[in-house]
């Protein structure tokens, strides 16, 4: 996540040009042309032994004999030259350089490493930042800089667009140029060997003149620091994304129902929704939809109200919407009585709402007053068909003074060419979204409500657990090692239902029966009616080869079962190991659902998770959802929200007394814990997971591991909470508090806390007189990015499961290069000078230390008479701030060593 010197790459104020060229068509002379051509306002510094001048402008023979150090240099000369060039860079003090020569990753030197590999070599040793190699390069035109083989110009926007593609780069600049759209910036990654998406999108994040991103990606290489980076940035500015390349990947190597069922594609998915962004499938959409969020006020939901001029609009309006899973909002009474008095009597009275053909611009103003009143509305959708009889700019006008004076969504939609371009212009200054097509209207308005849901998932405070549950992960550890001791990859179905035990999660008991007279002990024992289960290493799917007798009553139906599951077995699997049967009670749970859950590894994102219908097609109904590890009470609802069944379990026809989902959502959870405990879990199956209203059962599961020397949180894209950051203490006077870091969960808690502060202690705290924070405001102050931030919290110690009151806080913010913290820290007013404050210092120093930052510090008032003796008390310097009279700076320079904490 380092933004090690990228402001030399986005603002440089001088560049050098390595292979600068008279040759036409070359990489070097195009370069040039549009470096010179941009109006670049720095020194413009060809590098080429071949020339005393290029494109009319001094060259130098080599990167030494510059007159000044380049804040950024181009490099488009052969391969083998690159890694010098990098070194001859990096020497003379430059700090990055857009590579755009190939092959770099498979030409190798006498030693057998690769160009890439020296390059990078040198560049880590200089400080050099890398953009490519293999690039089309950098454009910023707001900067006057193209350093890029470009073969059209750029205007200036809002919009930063990243690709991992030259050929799309060109493409995009061709068809943005052609419809009058500019940018901030335009970003090719190239093959990404040092600067990748992760550090683009921190960077944006924080530019003032990017107001949205927009991403082509083909694959990520850091699933960690991309996660970070876009959960971070998609709080600030949309971000929005076409994923290509979305084959499946690797499935012959997968074992479970997980791995079969689980897409590459669909763990995109569920990394670009649990991160806030936006995916679209085409171009066009990718500009579309960025101008629509761009226009419009955030809505509240996904009802839509369509008015059309005539009824085949409407019509075509409407099939897009429900082919897409939209709603047609529901008209109030008061709106249709509205609607009656500019319509008449002859209306549908419902949506879409139908107005004449010839329908003049007060009837359209009068109809829309109505919609954007509504409150059962959340955004109209306005269509005009072109007529003789009245003026399609009169009507936008209209539109647009109802639209302008309502903080409401409008979408418009003027069908036609040539004759409705100067209304469209009328409604596009006006800032309205307009499309030319139904469908588009339709698809960005869905675009808008999926934006809605994802940012809502993003900072959504989790519900709490129906019950605290606390693993026995030694006891599931202890099953896994045995297996991989003995040299097996697949738990039996009794070891997985074990794990899972341990989790808390409940499980029909199984035994093993390793021969006949076995099996019919354990069913005896057990008690009739049980299951029967071929138990074999080499069956993966037992029902397919019907391995699988249930409902037997009697010893007779269980021999009987024995020797037809056998005698299957040798007709349809006769290369299997039937190493004996399990026995299982049979579970009466009528009415309830069959669900699956699963887990697996995706190459780059790690562990995920899986939900949908279970049963015996599970592979062929494939009603899945996929998410990424942690999930909360909420994210597990989301995931189960996306599914099919879940439409089935919420109505429930069968059962009277409903379906217990909470139950659900806490063994998603529990999933979810299992995985991040123990890392040597590589697949998951629990199929059929039973429910009712009396909650859940596992009546089948299936486990595969793995040796791995990666920890369960290192795996993560997303990392989880650090429970091992947690410790009781005790303040002064004997009062025990827990101290553990912040959770979303913890929103309630913290805006009890915020209001238990005085006035003064607010204005000391955030530097002035702050009335009330919004739930916006308390999200990020909650849901943190373990990565790249820590707030520790103080709460009342007590039993597990107990909502207990927050006594203060610290957090820190990490710089991406982890050299710097910033700090600040709070403790409830009526509990100061009773040690809370030194505690909660001495966590956050250990913490700092503990991950390698080489500095502490925090800004605040001059007159903040706490903050200076804490600082004093734990050797912070106290220095003036230049700027600002009123403020100082605490910095406290770290060592690694630890000794800090022991001043407390």
């Amino acid at each position: 996540m380092s933004l090690k010197n990228l402001d030399a790459l986005f603002r440089p104020k001088s560049v050098a040009i390595v292979g600068a060229s008279n040759r036409p068509m070359s990489i070097g002379a195009v370069v040039m042309h549009n470096l010179l051509k941009a109006d670049f306002p720095g020194p413009i510094m060809p590098v080429n032994p071949k020339y005393r001048a290029v494109s009319g402008v001094l060259a130098y023979p080599n990167v030494s004999r510059l007159p000044v150090t380049p804040d950024l240099a181009v490099i488009c000369t052969p391969p083998r030259t690159v890694p010098g060039f990098v070194e001859e860079l990096g020497k003379r003090g430059a700090k990055a350089a857009v590579v755009m020569s190939t092959d770099l990753d498979t030409i190798t030197d006498r030693e057998g490493r690769t160009l890439q590999e020296n390059m990078l070599a040198a560049a880590r040793e200089y400080g050099v930042r890398i953009l490519g190699p293999n690039c089309l390069g950098l454009i910023i035109p707001g900067n006057g800089l193209n350093a890029s083989f470009a073969h059209t110009d750029v205007l200036p926007g809002r919009i930063a667009f990243v690709s991992q593609s030259d050929s799309l780069s060109q493409a995009v600049l061709d068809w943005a140029s052609s419809r009058g759209i500019g940018f901030s910036h335009f970003v090719s990654l190239g093959d990404s060997s040092d600067i990748d998406f992760h550090g683009v999108i921190d960077y944006l994040g924080n530019d003032p003149f990017t107001k949205s991103i927009l991403l082509y990606i083909e694959d990520i290489k850091n699933a960690r620091p991309f996660m970070s980076a876009v959960r971070s940035s998609s709080r600030n500015k949309p971000i929005l994304v076409i994923k290509g390349g979305r084959e499946e990947l690797g499935k012959e190597s997968r074992i479970s129902h997980a791995g079969m069922l689980t897409s590459h594609d669909d763990v995109y998915d569920a990394a670009f929704r649990r991160a806030g962004m936006l995916r679209v499938f085409e171009v066009h959409a990718l500009f579309d939809a960025v101008e629509t969020l761009a226009r419009s006020q955030p809505i509240q939901g996904n009802r839509l109200a369509i008015l059309a001029n005539g009824r085949g609009p409407g019509v075509m309006a409407t099939d897009a919407l429900l082919g897409r899973g939209g709603t047609l909002a529901t008209l109030s009474e008061d709106t249709i009585r509205g609607l009656d008095n500019v319509l008449g009597g002859k209306w549908s009275r419902s949506n879409p709402i139908q107005i004449p053909d010839h329908a003049v611009s007060e009837t359209y103003a009068e109809a829309l007053r109505h919609l954007v009143a509504d409150d059962t509305i959340d955004a109209v959708l306005v269509m005009h068909v072109p007529s003789s009889f009245v003026s399609a700019d009169d009507i936008a006008g209209a539109i647009v003074t109802v639209a302008g004076g309502q903080k409401s969504n409008v979408l418009t939609s003027w069908l036609g060419d040539q004759g409705v371009e100067s209304a469209r212009r009328i409604l596009t200054l006006a800032g309205l979204p307009t499309y030319d097509t139904p469908d588009k209207a339709v698809r960005a308005f869905l675009d808008m409500d999926r934006y809605r849901r994802n940012q809502e998932l993003l900072m959504e405070t989790p519900d709490s657990a129906p019950a605290e549950f606390t693993p026995d992960a030694a006891a599931a550890r202890a099953v896994i090692r045995k297996a991989l001791e003995e040299g097996r990859a697949t738990l039996s179905e009794p070891e997985a239902k074990e794990v899972l035990g341990a989790y808390g999660i409940p499980i029909v008991p199984t035994r093993i029966a390793l021969d006949d007279e076995e099996a019919q002990l354990l069913a005896w024992d057990l008690g009739y009616p049980v299951a029967l289960k071929a138990y074999s290493p080499d069956i993966l799917h037992k029902s397919e080869v019907g391995g699988v007798a249930l409902d037997l009553e009697s010893p007779e139906e269980v021999e009987h079962a024995m020797g037809s599951i056998k005698g299957r077995l040798q007709k349809l699997k006769p290369d299997a190991r039937l190493q004996g049967f399990t026995v299982q009670k049979m579970a009466r749970r009528p009415g309830s659902y069959e669900l699956y859950v699963g887990a697996t590894t995706d190459p780059v994102f790690g562990p995920v998770i899986l939900f949908g219908e279970g049963g015996t097609a599970v592979e062929v109904i494939r009603d899945r959802a996929v998410g990424l590890p942690p999930l909360n009470m909420t994210l597990a609802k989301e995931l189960i929200q996306q599914t099919r069944i879940a439409r089935m379990l919420q109505s429930h026809p069968e059962q009277p007394n409903g379906v217990d989902m909470d139950a659900v959502r806490l063994t998603l959870m529990q999933v979810s814990q299992l995985i991040i405990d123990i890392p040597e879990v590589m697949e998951l199956d629990i199929n059929p997971l039973i429910v009712d209203h009396e909650g859940v059962l596992v009546l089948d599961a299936r486990l595969v591991v793995g040796q791995t020397k990666e920890s369960g949180p290192q795996r993560l894209a997303i990392r989880p909470y650090p429970k091992e950051l947690e410790e009781r203490l005790e303040l002064q006077d004997n009062r025990a508090v827990l101290l553990r870091p912040i959770r979303p969960e913890d929103e309630p808690a913290h805006v009890r806390f915020i209001n238990s502060l005085t006035p003064e202690d607010i204005r000391l705290r955030f530097f002035g007189h702050v009335r009330e924070f919004p739930h916006s405001q308390m999200a990020r102050f909650t849901q943190i990015d373990y990565d790249r931030e820590m707030a520790f919290i103080a709460k009342d110690k007590g039993g597990d499961g107990e909502d207990l009151e927050t006594l203060g806080v610290v957090r820190a913010f990490f710089d991406p290069d982890n050299i710097r913290a910033e700090f600040a820290i709070v403790v409830r007013s009526d509990l100061k000078l009773r040690g809370l404050g030194s505690i909660l210092m001495a966590k956050m120093i250990s913490y700092c230390q503990s991950r390698g930052t080489k500095e502490l510090v925090a800004q605040t008032l001059r007159e903040n008479k706490g903050m200076r003796a804490l600082g004093k008390k734990f050797g912070f310097k106290i220095l003036p701030m230049d700027d600002d009279e009123e403020m100082i700076e605490l910095k406290l320079e770290l060592n690694g060593s630890g000794e800090e904490t022991s001043q407390d």
